[in-house]
């Protein structure tokens, strides 16, 4: 398994990861390959997210806003959930 060594790795980001580390009672190790895989898959996953809505709306264009709901009424239903 490939090895990774962080140098001058600021304080404060090493500290944090040592709390979520106790937080989650696991290794440093652990908590730093989670972190990085999260983030990894996050990224990628929203720019999937991204480009599906972009071509949705360039599949789907608004024609015209005469028959778009009222904001209005839509704030007001959502207060009232």
């Amino acid at each position: 398994m490939p090895t990774l060594q962080v140098r001058n790795l600021p304080e404060h980001i090493y500290r944090r990861i040592v709390e979520r580390a106790e937080a989650n009672r696991t290794s440093i190790t652990q908590e730093t390959i989670y972190l990085i895989q999260k983030s990894l898959d996050m990224d990628e996953t929203k720019r999937e997210q991204r480009l599906a809505l972009v071509e949705s709306m360039l599949q789907n264009p608004v024609k015209s806003a005469n028959n778009l709901p009222d904001p209005v009424n839509l704030i007001r239903e959502d207060r009232d959930r």
